[in-house]
Order: structure tokens, then C-alpha cells, then sequence
């Protein structure tokens, strides 16, 4: 049987971002029980069995396996994949009624509602690990704890968000999982039933999700850009009785902390600048400030609060070290930088030490600026302008753009770094192309040096065009 990719790189991914304890299952219909046979390394166990002891097997024991309907112990498990219709005794509800419900009726409408594939297309089942690409699946099954499946589920809505909904019969909840994903085509998620967790093993924190196998490259890109931003197995936990504040994201924290930022009738304009690292920022905010825009960078006074003796120094020594000092005892940025940038808590610890002081000193320069020229065109140079959630402060944001690639390689020749230290660089913030959606201008500093300064000279123009004071101002941005 022929495979159309390469599945091992996601599910590899998947296994490590989740955590995952056993195997995601590839699940598959055929059409002629025949196909078995072409199946590599397939074993079918001679004996009857049922469906959930066949997934176990799979995820458990590392195996692949087939089955017909003569294989499955009882036309309950079959039914539920097509393999065949259900016998007269299961359909007017006598057998539900004699386990699991109180009467015939209620057997009846116990029946009616699990969901199963239509029968008279199918004639075999194989699982097998997917990750040894046995063969392209219908469907993925992933068994994990609740705390991992809900990242799943944050994964797959990070893109075309929607809310999942998600149903569960009871006993034969396998149906929930494999019959309601191959029916609707949409990821199906189910508490293993009785049964499962008798016969199949499935442990007392797992529960199950289906996935469409046309979903897998989503969930995972999900996983991905959801790691990158601090949400990640284990979930860490932060103190019932602490203060949590430190621990949450400056997204969660800025809004009410720089409101002073536009005051009532204000007549100046903020203009947010913001881009990826080694995108140009400097170089457009260089022009702006020769056409007149007195320039606040945030990178400036990130170096400003952390000098020796400021507050935000002693805490950065007292919590990373010395070993982030240099030999003159000023804080060693690029060694700094190298150890935040790999791992997200510490560089949440390190934003709360520094982001309030920076804060007030942002709220000093504007007070100074529009004491000068109250009508002027402030721009900010904020690096994670957009990460921070700091849009709302700003009338206009503008993005200075190059693709990753580009950035990639300009930090690659300035600060003298592997391409791996780059890579995790440029990684560690939201990509450059997801900023695009979140502002209202974009300077393409790709090309040449008066490329870029007629496209800044035009924005320029742009600004001062703009309407005044509150009333004329929107509160963000307009995704333009």
C-alpha cells in the first residue's frame, strides 16, 4: 500500500510537544478485505477480539493490525465501523436494557443515538503506529490526559477558529471518537467508556481524540506557535496563593499599566514601530526622526533600566547571577539574551523586572516630548510591540518587514551566530508574517536603502494628514 508523505516529522513533533505516553494511531477503512494482505508487518490475532483491544494493542505493543468482521467479538464493535448492520436484538434496545439501561425504551434510544459509518463500503480495519508511516489514515487517534488534550484543542483552534463540540453515548464511546470523526469530518474528542478501559486498557486519565489525518500538519503547526508562546506540557503551575502576576505574559498586564499614554485631549499622535529582530527598525526610525519625529526607543531604554545600580539590575543579578555580568560588572546583554531566548519562564522573569521600569520611563519621555511640540508625531520603537499586547497605546502602528530568511541572515552576519542561535532568535517571537495583520502601515525594508526612505517618506506625509485629539483617534489598529 502506498503512502503519499512522509508522516514521521509531525507525529514525532506531536509525541514531543504533548508529551504523549503512547503511540497516535493511524486508522484506516478498507474497501476489500483483500487490501490486508498488502500490508506490511500486519499481524491479526487469531482469536476475536474487540475494537478497543486492538487500539491498545497498536499504541501499546508497537504493532500493526488488521481485522474483518469475522475477527471482531461482537457485531457492536463492527457495526460502529460499517463492517455490518446491527442484529434485530440490538436494535429495538433488549440488549442495552439488560446492562445499561433501565428499560427496553430507553435501550432503544440508547441504540439510536451512537453514531456509525453507513454499512456496505467497507470489509476491513488496519491500525498501526502512524509514525512508521504504514499506510496514509483516514483518521489520527490520540490518546492523552485532560491537560494535554486541551492544548490539542488550543492548537487546532489557533487558525479558522470555531468552537468544538463534543459528545459522549456512554458505553460504546468509541463510536463518539472514530464513527463521529469519519461522519463529520471534524476533530471528535470522548471519555473512554467502560469497556475501553476493561478490555482495551485505556488508563483513568485518558481520554481520546480523533482527527481527521487532514488536520494533523494543523495541529501541530498549533502546538508549535503555542510552545513558542509559553503555552506547553507539563502546565507549570503558578501558586494558589501567590502572586501570579510575574508569571503571566505582558499581553495580560499592559493595557491598564501605561493608560496614562493618551491622556484627554490629547493633540499629539503615537506611532507605534515595531518588526522582528533585524528586520530595520532602527534604520526606519533613523528617517522618521530626520523628517521630525522625535523617536522613544524601547531597546534604548531597556539598556537605561538595567544599568548598574538601578533597580532592574539588582534584580537580574540576584535571580540569574553573576555569570550574566561582564568583567566591568554592566550586565553581559548577549549572554543575557542567550539564555531568556531559549527558554520562555525565564524570560517572563526577566520582563517583569524591567518592563515597569520602562514603563515609567515611557510615560516621562511623552510628557517631555509634547511639553515641546504638543502636536507632535511621537513614534515608539517597540521590538514586541504587537507580543505585548501594547497596540491599544498607539494611534497608528507601522511594521518595518523583511522576510525570515533575511532576518535570519542579517544576525547571522552582525552579531557572529550559528544559524541553529538565529533560527531560535527569530523564533522566539511571533512571526513576521503574522505582524502583517495587526497594523496599519508596512515598510518593506527588503531592498535598497532609498527604497525604504521613499516608502518612509510617504508615510510621513500619511501621518500628518491624520486628524488630531481623541476624538479623531481610533484606540488601535485597524488590521489595514
Amino acid at each position: 500500500m502506498t503512502v503519499s508523505r512522509n508522516w514521521e516529522p509531525p507525529i514525532r513533533r506531536m509525541e514531543r510537544l504533548l508529551r504523549l505516553k503512547s503511540f497516535p494511531i493511524a486508522f484506516k477503512l478498507l474497501e476489500d478485505k483483500a487490501d490486508l494482505a498488502g500490508i506490511p508487518f500486519l499481524r491479526r490475532l487469531g482469536h476475536r477480539s474487540t475494537l478497543c483491544q486492538l487500539l491498545n494493542i497498536v499504541r501499546s505493543f508497537d504493532w500493526t493490525v488488521g481485522a474483518d468482521e469475522s475477527d471482531l467479538m461482537a457485531p457492536m464493535c463492527s457495526s460502529i465501523i460499517g463492517l455490518n448492520d446491527i442484529p434485530e436484538l440490538m436494535r429495538d434496545g433488549t440488549f442495552r436494557s439488560i446492562v445499561w439501561t433501565k428499560t427496553k425504551k430507553d435501550g432503544e434510544k440508547y441504540e439510536n443515538a451512537i453514531p456509525r459509518i453507513p454499512t456496505g463500503r467497507y470489509e476491513a480495519v488496519v491500525m498501526a503506529p502512524l509514525v512508521y508511516n504504514p499506510f496514509d489514515p483516514d483518521i489520527v487517534l490520540v490518546y492523552a490526559n485532560p491537560a494535554q488534550m486541551i492544548l490539542l484543542i488550543n492548537a487546532l483552534q489557533f487558525e479558522d477558529y470555531e468552537v468544538m463540540q463534543f459528545y459522549c453515548v456512554g458505553e460504546s464511546s468509541c463510536s463518539d471518537a472514530i464513527a463521529r470523526c469519519y461522519l463529520t469530518q471534524k476533530p471528535s474528542l470522548t471519555i473512554p467508556c467502560y469497556g475501553e478501559r476493561r478490555y482495551g486498557h485505556t488508563q483513568d486519565d485518558e481520554i481520546v481524540m480523533a482527527l481527521p489525518a487532514s488536520m494533523v500538519d494543523k495541529a501541530v503547526a498549533g502546538l508549535e506557535v503555542l510552545y513558542k508562546r509559553g503555552v506547553r506540557y507539563p502546565i507549570s503551575y503558578a501558586g494558589a496563593e501567590s502572586d501570579i502576576s510575574p508569571t503571566f505574559p505582558g499581553a495580560y498586564l499592559n493595557s491598564p499599566t501605561l493608560a496614562a499614554a493618551a491622556p484627554e485631549n490629547k493633540r499629539h499622535l503615537l506611532l507605534g514601530v515595531t518588526g522582528g529582530i533585524a528586520t530595520g527598525k532602527t534604520t526606519v526610525s533613523r528617517m522618521l526622526e530626520e523628517l521630525g519625529a522625535p523617536l522613544i526607543d524601547f531597546d534604548v531604554l531597556a539598556r537605561d533600566v538595567v544599568e548598574p545600580g538601578k533597580p532592574a539590575y539588582e534584580d537580574i543579578v540576584a535571580f540569574f547571577g553573576r555569570q550574566v555580568l561582564a568583567e566591568d560588572g554592566t550586565l553581559n546583554r548577549k549572554r543575557l539574551g542567550e539564555i531568556v531566548f531559549s527558554d520562555l519562564e525565564k524570560r517572563k522573569k526577566l520582563e517583569g523586572f524591567t518592563h515597569p521600569r520602562i514603563g515609567e520611563a515611557f510615560l516621562r519621555l511623552i510628557g517631555e516630548h509634547t511639553r515641546e511640540q504638543p502636536e507632535a508625531v511621537i513614534q515608539v520603537a517597540v521590538p514586541l510591540l504587537i507580543e505585548q499586547n501594547m497596540n491599544h497605546l498607539f494611534d497608528k502602528l507601522v511594521l518595518v518587514y523583511t522576510p525570515e530568511e533575511i532576518q535570519r541572515r542579517r544576525l547571522i552576519d552582525r552579531d557572529g551566530i550559528s544559524p541553529d542561535a538565529a533560527q531560535a532568535m527569530v523564533a522566539s517571537q511571533l512571526s513576521i508574517e503574522d505582524k502583517k495583520g495587526y497594523v496599519d502601515f508596512i515598510i518593506d525594508n527588503t531592498g535598497t536603502p532609498e527604497e525604504t526612505r521613499r516608502q518612509v517618506q510617504e508615510l510621513w506625509e500619511t501621518l500628518l494628514a491624520l486628524p488630531r485629539g481623541n476624538a479623531g483617534q481610533k484606540g488601535g489598529t485597524d488590521g489595514k
